[in-house]
């Protein structure tokens, strides 16, 4: 098959109507997974970039659909309400949605009041203690895991999870370090905890039936880790200490 043909194909599969959906997180801090809106609700951040150059790639129209959570994201992937999504990966998620490479590493960790006495993640994992973390997300899924003496509070949105810990209704929420970190900057009353709960790949993911979707999304994936394209979108948005996932990933 010529690389025309190919490129058809995909299309085809990815976006039959010539127009490809990406979903995307928000949070009220963008981050190399979360994306900011700005005032009329536009999405901000290289997880757009991505969908953007990748339908590029594809020679497609793109249209972002923004959600509060990765979970649903799933759903959305699951259901085709959406046409590709990018997303921290698990064996739960890999039951539903088909999975490509990561373009980046998460590590989980907790973010706390700065007058708290914990100081390593795993301190939190006794009784009385009250941890947030989104809802149907890899993140509180290892958390219920690795902390199981403390109780894990689902909530809906990231914002949802830091009003919670600074009106202390939560002791900590647990979410990955690269945006927790940026949270304590924005936040200067709370500390990031030293020790991880688990690391994951954040990964490109079609419907489970789309094989030749799948090929051609992770194709353009690593090419933009090998060409320096995520490298320069990691940049451009101000998150230039935040290492892309080596190839292969």
């Amino acid at each position: 098959m010529n690389t025309l043909n190919a490129i058809t194909q995909d299309r085809g599969e990815l976006a039959p109507g010539g127009l490809l959906r990406v979903g995307v997180v928000y949070a009220p801090a963008m981050s190399t997974f979360f994306v900011e809106l700005d005032e009329s609700g536009a999405p901000h951040g290289p997880t757009v970039e991505l969908g953007k150059g990748l339908a590029k790639w594809l020679g497609c129209e793109v249209t972002f659909n923004a959600v509060p959570n990765s979970g649903e994201l799933a759903d959305a992937v699951e259901a085709k309400q959406i046409d590709v999504a990018f997303m921290p990966m698990d064996e739960e998620r890999k039951q539903r949605v088909a999975f490509g490479p990561s373009y980046f590493v998460i590590e989980s960790t907790a973010l706390v009041n700065a007058d708290s006495t914990f100081q390593f993640t795993m301190d939190l994992n006794q009784r009385g203690v009250r941890a947030a973390g989104i809802a149907n997300t890899t993140t509180i899924r290892n958390a219920e895991r690795v902390l199981s003496a403390a109780q894990i509070v689902p909530v809906s949105s990231v914002e949802e999870a830091m009003s919670g810990l600074q009106d202390k209704k939560v002791d900590a929420v647990v979410l990955s370090r690269d945006v927790l970190t940026a949270y304590q900057a924005k936040i200067p009353s709370t500390r990031v905890l030293d020790g991880t709960l688990h690391s994951t790949g954040i990964a490109v993911s079609v419907a489970k039936d789309r094989p030749v979707g799948l090929c051609a999304v992770s194709s353009f994936l690593e090419s933009a880790k090998s060409s320096g394209l995520v490298r320069k979108l990691f940049d451009d948005a101000g998150f230039t200490s935040d290492p892309v996932a080596p190839p292969g990933i």
